[in-house]
């Protein structure tokens, strides 16, 4: 309000109360040009999927919507599975659950079955990185092994655990050490001279050296690793639970598949795809608050 009450006493004075007035009115403006970008950067990310999903639902539909497709339109799973949509958490009897608690059960056995790749894995990767001795011996043996699908040690595991839940974390586990592995020998590898060159100076003993050095180095390799860990984690629980039974996701679309009912596998599979997009997601997060950012989301 002082502004607008300067006088003008000379020819000078129109042009330094116009000067005044801008950048009193700047502020207003940035903020206005902040939501506006603001604004324009989320419809840039949010609409183009919109788009794509609504162009898929509408090709899906004019495909599927003849009485002698073999598939149920969009239109047909909605109103077939309504009740599975809505009543998530049904709680029934035995495997009669809703599917919150299916993917519950899912998540459980990936959360201990990475979490113990995860720190399995970067350990193996630390001294496979560090020691030409631990690559030549370990090096061979680990590309061999991680070949072998995921589904094949099922039967293994299944005669040493005697019982489906910790057969399925076995091959949660073995399915995603390997990249956990690999990523963090890379990283290991790629550890700058200079920083060796500041530990040796420094004098640190194996673990500073470690918790210090190696894992903040290689921290953007590792979370790499971590994210194709988690991918195929998911990935290997679906199929490891379609022969293991119980509640889970996977036994739930193997079990719906007997019973015909294909408008519910589809529900799942979108419920599949939602989650592990969420998993991935969580472990790019925490990669960049982890790494400050050098690691790529």
């Amino acid at each position: 309000m002082a502004v607008t009450k300067l006088k003008l006493n000379d020819g000078a004075a129109p042009t330094r109360n116009a000067e005044i007035i801008a950048l009193a009115r700047e502020p207003r403006k940035a903020r206005k040009y902040d939501v506006a970008a603001l604004a324009g950067r989320v419809a840039g990310t949010v609409l183009p999927p919109l788009v794509t999903i609504a162009l898929i639902l509408v090709l899906w539909e004019v495909l599927c919507s003849s009485p002698t497709s073999s598939l149920p339109s969009p239109t047909r799973v909605l109103d077939e599975s309504w009740e599975l949509i809505v009543n998530p958490f049904y709680v029934g009897q035995g495997v009669d659950q809703g599917m919150f608690w299916h993917i519950f059960a899912s998540i459980q056995r990936v959360a201990i079955g990475f979490t113990l790749a995860v720190v399995a894995g970067v350990a193996l990767g630390a001294l496979v990185g560090q020691s030409d001795w631990a690559m030549r011996g370990l090096d061979p043996v680990f590309q061999v092994l991680r070949t072998v699908p995921p589904l094949a040690w099922l039967p293994l595991s299944l005669a040493a655990f005697r019982d489906g839940s910790p057969s399925a974390i076995f091959v949660i586990f073995i399915t995603a050490i390997w990249p956990i592995i690999i990523n963090t020998a890379v990283g290991i590898r790629n550890i700058p001279t200079d920083y060796i060159n500041v530990a040796r100076v420094l004098r640190l003993n194996p673990l500073e050296y470690f918790t210090k050095i190696m894992v903040p180095s290689a921290a953007p390799y590792i979370f790499t690793g971590l994210r194709i860990g988690i991918g195929l984690s998911w990935l290997a629980i679906v199929a490891a639970e379609m022969l293991i039974g119980g509640v889970g996701i996977g036994f739930f679309i193997w079990d719906a598949w007997n019973s015909s009912l294909i408008s519910d596998i589809i529900v799942a599979l979108v419920y599949v795809g939602l989650v592990g997009f969420l998993l991935d997601r969580c472990i790019a997060f925490l990669g960049r608050i982890v790494t400050r950012g050098t690691a790529n989301a």
